[in-house]
């Protein structure tokens, strides 16, 4: 659905702006506060923060409604985040061609983390013909979970071929890099929402620059970035 920027001091086009700047580049909100006050737009930087937590994820809600379909061979893996100085487990997925499946924040690295997030992954984007993940117990049990589930199902010729193979990996944890170098820039989060906010924002970047946004052909990746408040192409 459009985005509401009723009472804001600020027009929508300002706050875009803001939000593609820090969510795309490794800028920090003071550096942002600074780029516009040259122009003489001023806001203070804990202003573009209630921004990032505000809108990212009606953001990346309305980008879902956009998405290309993904290659039905998965690569899972998960990293650390930081958040009020204690590591978070953020789990995600790309297919074989590197695009992004989907991912999620967990305060545990567990079998119902895992399977949380493959949920959250068969919703957004249907189910796998493979998936390829690390030697981790918990992902190969929430797997085998998903596809007893299948079976009892009736749907033994779409059960999931699990896959342990270190170098199909390595492509997963490459993609991690763009989440990682955001964490780093900005020392960690100090809320749960702060960081589940921002991240949906950087991974929604990383997926129109990588052109998974339906229709975007004809469109610049800021193009695309800016219809997202109106939620069509």
């Amino acid at each position: 659905m459009p985005i509401n920027f009723s009472g804001r001091h600020f027009p929508s086009a300002i706050i875009m702006q803001a939000l593609r700047y820090y969510l795309a580049y490794k800028l920090s909100y003071r550096e942002i506060e600074e780029i516009f006050a040259e122009r003489n737009i001023h806001f203070d930087h804990s202003t573009l923060n209630r921004w990032v937590i505000k809108y990212s994820p009606q953001l990346e809600a309305n980008f879902r409604t956009r998405k290309r379909k993904v290659v039905d061979s998965w690569r899972m893996d998960e990293t650390y985040i930081k958040i009020k100085g204690k590591w978070i487990y953020y789990y995600r997925a790309i297919d074989k061609q590197g695009a992004i499946v989907d991912f999620y924040l967990s305060g545990t690295r567990d079998e119902p983390a895992a399977r949380a997030f493959f949920d959250k992954a068969l919703d957004s984007s249907g189910l796998p013909s493979k998936v390829v993940i690390d030697k981790s117990g918990a992902n190969i049990a929430a797997l085998d979970t998903l596809n007893v589930r299948l079976w009892l199902s009736g749907y033994m010729l779409c059960m999931i071929e699990v896959l342990t193979v270190k170098y199909l990996n390595n492509i997963v944890e490459q993609s991690h890099r763009k989440v990682k170098g955001k964490m780093q820039q900005c020392l960690g989060w100090h809320s749960w929402g702060g960081a589940e906010a921002t991240l949906a924002g950087v991974e929604l970047c990383s997926m129109i620059k990588q052109g998974q946004m339906i229709g975007s052909e004809d469109m610049t990746v800021w193009e695309q970035f800016f219809r997202l408040q109106h939620n069509c192409i």
